[in-house]
């Protein structure tokens, strides 16, 4: 009985530690950012937020170019260009050569989705998971030319990576062409097995291609040991880059037949680099591309932060509040509480009468930053974390919740 006392003293003690932390993090970090200090901000996984230092550069670069615009976007910022791709193939390890960078990853898909060159009766298989904008991407393009985008169904709770792709590859068939997957999901915050699913696909011969929107800065990522055809991932969510700036990987056999949404100069171009993958998707016409530059500041603020410390105590908060979550919102976790699933978000379905109303509530009423999202006849209500977060944010949001149960017909 002492054993165990002694055992359970030293987990609380662990415990208040690890809290102790969160909020030792939070007020230093917090100061980093410039985002509304009268705001709960549990909304990280839309569209990220810049620190101080990585944003101001970021101006920095758009001063340089209005003082000497034509040298810039021709010349001196190709050269930044290339130094943000290196930096970036470094942190994802890939080739930089084999990545583009491009406004957001809803661009790539519809880059990739194009080329594809599909048939009629041709199929993409997916799961009925995935982001709503790439839904809609895969059935306009399919539909102009009869092929069929699939959206198998996905048993939620997830239990393991197996079941997973057992049930994801029910959907193949010998019409399969491409399997189109999220790394870690939008509305239900859930990171899949896409390491499995890329290994029975191969073994299939299917190309695979990764919607990892929410994935460079979050969790880690070797695309050269995932080895899969297509790759795209955003810079200004986890990465903390300015808005607009993300990336897209193909592998190198597969980059002649990858065409550029926008034809411009450097399709056929006058004086071509070595890649005209590089040209095509790069040299496409004017446009403020200074977000795209802020790779290596992002990385460097990073390091001198300890980010992977700080994302572990992210994900340490997401889960020690998960089943409070849930609770408060009368419902389920969506999978186990482990690395494997879960990241520095987390999502559960509610049952509301108006989830919009519910977000302006939330936001106008109680100053709480926090998706509550519509996916298929559902609703999923999303808590991201990161390192200027504390346990307050949470018990803001859970007080909130409270209220509105008791006040009003929302919850």
């Amino acid at each position: 009985m002492k054993n165990t006392r002694h055992f359970v003293y030293k987990l609380n003690s662990y415990v208040h530690l690890r809290l102790n932390l969160n909020n030792m993090h939070a007020p230093s970090l917090k100061d980093q950012f410039l985002l509304n200090d009268q705001v709960t901000f549990l909304n990280f996984g839309s569209f990220g937020a810049s620190p101080r230092p990585v944003f101001e550069k970021y101006q920095a670069y758009q001063l340089e170019m209005e003082r000497d615009p034509v040298q810039f976007i021709t010349n001196r910022g190709q050269t930044y260009l290339k130094q943000s791709r290196t930096a970036l193939s470094s942190f994802i390890n890939c080739d930089a050569d084999d990545i583009v960078m491009v406004t957001n990853p809803s661009y790539a898909v519809n880059t990739i989705a194009k080329s594809l060159n599909l048939n009629a009766d041709d199929e993409i298989l997916s799961t009925d998971l995935e982001y709503g904008a790439c839904d809609r991407t895969w059935n306009f393009v399919c539909k102009n030319n009869g092929a069929k985008y699939i959206r198998q169904k996905i048993s939620l709770p997830l239990k393991d990576a197996d079941t997973f792709v057992e049930e994801l590859f029910k959907g193949v068939s010998a019409k399969t062409k491409l399997v189109f997957i999220s790394h870690i999901t939008s509305t239900t915050a859930l990171i899949l097995p896409v390491e499995a699913v890329a290994k029975k696909a191969k073994q299939l011969g299917i190309p695979v291609f990764i919607d990892g929107a929410h994935v460079p800065g979050h969790i880690p990522l070797d695309i050269k040991q995932l080895d899969v055809e297509y790759y795209t991932g955003a810079c200004h969510k986890w990465m903390m880059t300015p808005k607009g700036s993300s990336f897209m990987y193909v592998k190198k056999s597969l980059q002649s037949k990858t065409f550029p949404l926008v034809v411009s100069w450097g399709y056929e171009a006058m004086f071509p680099s070595n890649s005209h993958y590089q040209d095509w998707h790069t040299m496409n016409g004017t446009r403020d591309y200074t977000a795209f530059l802020c790779v290596p500041e992002s990385i460097q603020f990073m390091e001198d932060y300890d980010w992977k410390s700080v994302a572990t105590n992210s994900r340490y908060m997401v889960k020690e509040n998960a089943h409070q979550f849930a609770e408060a919102l009368e419902s389920s976790l969506l999978a186990p509480l482990t690395d494997q699933f879960i990241g520095q978000m987390l999502a559960v379905e509610i049952k509301t009468s108006d989830p919009e109303k519910l977000y302006r509530t939330l936001y106008d009423n109680y100053h709480i930053e926090i998706p509550v999202m519509r996916h298929d006849d559902k609703v999923f209500m999303r808590y991201s974390i990161n390192g200027f977060n504390s346990q307050q944010d949470l018990e803001n949001l859970f007080m909130a919740i409270k209220d509105i149960k008791n006040n009003s017909t929302l919850l």
